[in-house]
């Protein structure tokens, strides 16, 4: 967080206020265009009062120097909405917005200037009403799995919304080099493959790419496994594996964790602890919800955390 923290550098306005109406120079700020999935979007410049819908889009704007008034929170973090890494650059408790089924009357009348929704189902429908009531910026175009917008496109599309182009670059190449330090300090994560999975209600499923899970550890120098690669259709980022299926997740790393609940039942669960992977130690089951939610959290601040403190233990998997 420190090395976000010092990319930042802006000062954060209390209630949900960007206080600086200028450009670095100076001179009035203008309006912006930003290309979407579903065409240009024009947004006015140094937006005030910013709602920000889609998955870790709160997070890429306070990493930016920006406090949403209202953060739909996805991972279900509580308080305000964003995981620990970012919360402290609220200063105020923003309004804490439904997350798949969205309510426009709320949002109305939180009388916004721009809508972040650059992860989402990516729902024309949605778009469309969310444009009646405010410029809304959605995923960049070519992003066809839902969700499936990369913290590196996010970070980019945000930055643009908000008029803070150099200063999204610079949190991109912060997290690069993390990544890139990562690598030269594991060369063995090279061509790999890697079965990434979740355990929820009792069912497990798998990642494929798309998902911020799987870009992770593809930025780490890892492949998805084939046979759960194989299997990726009609834009999702998930597939559902019955249990007598599930040493499909087995790899030269297989990662899983819970969502919704602890560890124990991965822990103890027979099937998954007789896979290969298991069985050569490759398993790595993590529990710690902060660093689980760090994973999956798919925003710089975020993918920042989790490579301080997932890689140690990728590394000692491997």
């Amino acid at each position: 967080m420190a090395a976000v923290t010092a990319a930042v550098g802006l000062t954060l306005a209390a209630c949900g206020q960007v206080q600086d109406s200028s450009s670095p120079g100076g001179t009035a700020a203008a309006a912006t265009t930003v290309e979407t999935l579903f065409g240009a979007v024009e947004v006015p410049a140094n937006p005030q009062r910013v709602v920000a819908l889609g998955w870790s889009d709160a997070e890429a704007a306070l990493a930016l120097g920006v406090q949403p008034i209202a953060v739909s929170d996805w991972l279900a973090f509580g308080g305000k909405g964003v995981g620990p890494w970012a919360a402290d650059l609220f200063t105020s408790t923003p309004t804490i917005l439904p997350t798949l089924e969205l309510n426009y009357e709320q949002i109305s009348a939180l009388n916004p200037d721009l809508i972040l929704n650059t992860r989402s189902d990516n729902t024309k429908e949605k778009f469309d009403e969310l444009s009646r009531i405010a410029p809304t910026v959605s995923a960049p175009p070519g992003v066809t799995v839902q969700y499936g917008t990369t913290w590196e496109q996010q970070a980019t599309q945000v930055a643009a919304a908000l008029g803070r182009k150099e200063q999204g670059a610079a949190l991109v190449a912060d997290v690069n080099g993390a990544f890139a330090a990562a690598k030269a300090a594991d060369p063995g994560f090279a061509g790999r493959t890697v079965g990434v999975g979740a355990f929820f209600s009792d069912s497990y499923g798998a990642y494929v790419q798309g998902d911020p899970r799987v870009d992770f550890l593809e930025s780490l120098g890892f492949t998805n496994a084939p046979q759960i690669k194989s299997q990726a259709a009609g834009g999702s980022f998930y597939v559902s594996l019955a249990r007598e299926n599930i040493e499909q997740l087995s790899a030269d790393l297989t990662i899983l964790f819970p969502i919704g609940g602890d560890a124990s039942p991965l822990k103890t669960d027979p099937v998954l602890n007789q896979i290969p992977a298991a069985r050569a130690g490759h398993l790595l089951i993590l529990e710690d919800p902060t660093l689980i939610n760090a994973f999956s959290s798919g925003s710089t601040p975020g993918t920042r955390y989790a490579i301080d403190h997932a890689v140690p233990l990728i590394a000692a998997t491997i």
